[in-house]
């Protein structure tokens, strides 16, 4: 992970949707990590992407930790009535269903997260674990406007949510035909914070998805941001395309390929 001079205008939203509650503290602390940790229990040796970046974590589950697809567009209409008092500029959703009556592109939480890309947000989301079939991946992430992210590295054994699995990220195309994913990271045994270290010694654990690609592309954007605070989310997305390096896999599997941070983040233009 890279350290960050300054970028006190980014803020990144993480939204979280029908966890298990032990899973959900684990996932959002560990997620938020890897966007904007600032290495404070590591003495710096263990930093998010962009780690003067602002947090707001938007809840959507209750005292249970139930919620529903209802509970979680709420959650985006609130970012979306709130993004100018927080300065919110990247929404990171580390969520999906594939449940059918969400696979479609005029379901209610595609329309939710098209109407944050419309209002200017930059919008990424998760291809989901429920690869290596065509079409798998989740929604919201089979929205064509928003920017979805697969794992590179799921030939790897993992364990999410509690299952193991291996090649589980979710691969294109859409039920529509739209390519996806946008484009890849590194999802295997990602180290970041361990909100249940009162539990364990530790302040970091590893945790393995396309949740945590996924926050390393937010991260990412958030550190161009930093540096050209008046790029579209349109036009973050194109650059996404051209700095990305072809994996020589499907494009089914990862999109457009691997980001290149150096070239993405470091250019001018």
């Amino acid at each position: 992970m890279i350290k960050l001079s300054e970028c006190t205008f980014c803020t990144a939203v993480h939204l979280l949707f029908l966890l298990h509650r032990k899973l959900q503290i684990g996932l959002v602390s560990h997620v938020a990590g890897i966007i904007g940790g600032d290495g404070s229990s590591s003495d710096g040796r263990v930093v998010g992407m962009a780690p003067e970046c602002s947090l707001v974590g938007v809840r959507v589950l209750d005292g249970k930790a139930q919620g529903s697809i209802r509970d979680m567009i709420a959650g985006i209409r609130w970012v979306l009535q709130m993004k100018d008092r927080y300065r919110i500029r990247v929404v990171n959703i580390s969520v999906g269903s594939l449940i059918p009556k969400g696979m479609r592109e005029d379901s209610a939480l595609v329309k939710a997260v098209d109407a944050l890309w419309d209002a200017g947000l930059i919008v990424c989301v998760a291809a989901g674990n429920r690869g290596n079939q065509p079409m798998s991946i989740t929604t919201p992430g089979i929205s064509r406007k928003v920017i979805t992210v697969g794992s590179c590295d799921d030939m790897e054994q993992v364990d999410v949510m509690g299952s193991k699995i291996v090649h589980y990220s979710g691969r294109g195309p859409t039920r529509n035909c739209i390519m996806k994913p946008e484009l890849v990271a590194n999802g295997y045994q990602v180290m970041s914070c361990n909100a249940m270290n009162s539990k364990s010694p530790h302040p970091y654990c590893c945790k393995s998805g396309t949740s945590m690609a996924t926050a390393q592309i937010s991260g990412a954007i958030a550190l161009l941001l930093s540096k050209q605070p008046k790029m579209s989310n349109v036009e973050i997305k194109l650059r996404i395309r051209e700095c990305c390096h072809n994996l020589g896999v499907s494009p089914a599997y990862q999109g457009w390929g691997m980001l290149d941070l150096s070239r993405f983040v470091g250019r001018n233009g």
